[in-house]
Parts: C-alpha cells; sequence; structure tokens
C-alpha cells in the first residue's frame, strides 16, 4: 500500500449526478498498480418478473458518504496490496441502463483488484443508508437494505 501522503484523495461519494465508470477508474489508476477492477451498477429493466420503468434512490448523505469511506479503509487494511479505492452512489430517480453505483479499485494484482471490488460492493449494500423505490407500470416498492421487500404494514 502506498503510504497516506503518496494516495490520491480518495473518493466516497453520494450524488445526484451522473455517474462514469471511466472517470472513477481514472482517479484510482496510479503506477503501483498492475490491475484495476471496476464494478458498474445498473438499472435492470425487470424485477421479480415484473417490467421497472425506474429506480428512485433516496439516502442520508454525510452517513452514507461515512459509511463508504468505513468501508474504502477496510479494503485498504484486509488488502495491502491494494493502491486506491473510489466509490460513487447516485441518488435520485435513474432510468433503465443508467449507472446507480461505481466502484473501482487498483491493486498491485488483479486478485487484489477484484476481491477488494467485491467485498466493497458486497458491503455497501450491507451497511451503506441508501434507500432503492422500484417504479413498476403497475406501483412501486421500496426495498431494503439487503436487497429483500420490507414486511407489509
Amino acid at each position: 500500500m502506498l503510504p497516506a501522503r503518496e494516495r490520491r484523495e480518495p473518493v466516497y461519494r453520494v450524488t445526484t449526478e451522473p455517474l462514469s465508470a471511466d472517470a472513477l477508474a481514472e482517479t484510482v489508476t496510479v503506477p503501483e498498480a498492475g490491475g484495476v477492477s471496476v464494478f458498474l451498477g445498473v438499472v435492470r429493466a425487470r424485477s421479480a418478473g415484473r417490467r421497472v420503468v425506474a429506480l428512485e434512490y433516496e439516502a442520508h448523505a454525510p452517513m452514507a458518504e461515512a459509511k463508504l469511506k468505513e468501508i474504502g479503509e477496510a479494503v485498504y487494511r484486509r488488502w495491502p496490496g491494494v493502491k486506491q479505492v473510489a466509490m460513487a452512489h447516485r441518488i435520485g430517480r435513474l432510468g433503465i441502463g443508467e449507472a446507480s453505483v461505481v466502484i473501482a479499485v487498483s491493486a498491485a494484482h488483479r486478485a487484489d483488484a477484484f476481491e477488494a471490488c467485491q467485498f466493497a460492493i458486497d458491503r455497501l449494500k450491507e451497511i451503506v443508508p441508501i434507500w432503492k423505490r422500484e417504479i413498476f407500470e403497475d406501483g412501486a416498492v421500496w426495498v431494503g437494505l439487503q436487497g429483500e421487500s420490507p414486511p407489509a404494514g
């Protein structure tokens, strides 16, 4: 791992602006890295057998960004070969095919980059206070942090 003074400022962002996987990958690309892994989450057209019209994301942005930072710090501790981590999640209304989340990780070797990127998205889904509302042609439903619909009532 690069000493903190040599590392670029990490990106942990919640935004209403469109996300760019290329831009985030560029922020983690450093000469010491031999691999960059990027996860790009996009809005899919169907969920639970129903046609999705859009997704709406809401967040407590300061807390969400603090949790993203917590995940990034865990990545650096767990994978010493990781050079840079960047995570961004979009909030607001998103259409089919639009990016909702981007995670980019660079590392000396590809295995660390892949594993750390998967860890980061899994932890994001578990602990970051971002809420998703799936909007269908015939209604809408809020989805819990773990991807499960909350109980009725």
